[in-house]
């Protein structure tokens, strides 16, 4: 599982860093998924190897310009591109109705359906690959965070148990390893019911904008990896309101700590913050605040670096952003 940063500075780009984007990459490559999606996220893309035809579902945090104003390009880029899957959106309700007047008054007509899930009322939302759920934040709008969980950590059919149940080998047997239920003589085979796994399921969770890393508790429980917020440190933050509905970087790395969360990707840096760590003040601060409390994996992103979190529960950075 990848992550791949296609923008990490909060509110307003800079001549560095775009706006909030983040590509999760399934470990086949095949599939991958968007976790919002600030205006030029689409420019972001071309400079990745990930294609508009891959992109199985998007995940919008809250409506906040810098988080979805990138939408409604990048939808009508996927369809002039040749996209004819359907494609599901996760997001708050207020995004369905922009996205849709936006279509239409713009005379865009796409090529494949758009199916929206409200995160308002979202249980959990599931293919295959992964499992994902969400929690609320506190930000000045209405603000979720995500949890991305393997749904078949190395899979192996359980052969006993399909030689018990009468299931006879054949193409059943692989329509049930490929993670797809079966019938079989009026009876339902549900694919999970036959397989094994030979690992815990590696699971990631996303923030969005939030002042109560806390608030993320429950779906940081058995967590590998946190990407959240820190737009600010904490000296800046307590000079004014300016960080209301944001995090610090010393708030976001103390809760890790304390959810003993091994793997913190920080990212969403306020455009004060300069790349070159002789100017102030530097990204080099947020990372200084943070590793003060945190004793894990911790990484700052940049935009177009890609992360792999491995089997083994650790993150690696495997390329930095292109020169």
């Amino acid at each position: 599982m990848d992550l791949l940063f296609l923008g990490t500075s909060s509110g307003t780009p800079t001549r560095s860093r775009n706006v909030s984007g983040l590509a999760l990459i399934e470990e086949t490559g095949k599939r991958w998924y968007l976790i919002d999606c600030g205006e030029a996220t689409q420019h972001q893309l071309l400079r990745t190897p990930l294609s508009l035809h891959g992109l199985t579902a998007i995940f919008i945090t809250h409506v906040h310009g810098d988080h979805c104003y990138g939408l409604p390009g990048l939808l009508a880029s996927a369809g002039m591109s040749g996209r004819r899957e359907p494609l599901d959106i996760i997001a708050p309700a207020g995004i369905e109705n922009w996205i849709l007047a936006t279509l239409r008054m713009s005379h865009t007509h796409l090529p494949f359906e758009l199916r929206f899930h409200a995160t308002e009322q979202l249980a959990e939302w599931r293919n295959v690959s992964l499992y994902v759920e969400r929690g609320e934040l506190s930000h000045r709008v209405p603000c979720f965070g995500y949890s991305f969980t393997e749904t078949r950590p190395d899979p192996k059919l359980d052969v006993d148990k399909l030689v018990r149940s009468g299931v006879p080998r054949g193409p059943i047997w692989g329509e049930l390893a490929r993670g797809k239920d079966a019938v079989l003589d009026g009876r339902r085979l549900r694919s999970e019911e036959y397989l094994t796994f030979g690992r815990p399921p590696r699971r990631i969770v996303v923030g969005g904008d939030n002042d109560r890393p806390e608030l993320l508790s429950d779906l940081c429980r058995s967590a590998d990896v946190l990407v959240h917020e820190a737009t600010y440190t904490q000296d800046i933050a307590a000079r004014g309101k300016t960080h209301f509905g944001h995090s610090t970087a010393i708030s976001v790395a103390s809760f890790a700590e304390a959810m003993t969360i091994p793997n913190l990707l920080l990212t969403h840096f306020s455009a004060r913050y300069q790349t070159n760590p002789e100017r102030s003040p530097s990204i080099e601060d947020l990372r200084c605040e943070a590793s003060s409390v945190y004793g894990g994996r911790l990484f700052l992103a940049e935009d177009l670096a890609r992360y792999r979190l491995g089997r083994d529960g650790r993150v690696e950075q495997l390329a930095g952003p292109p020169g």
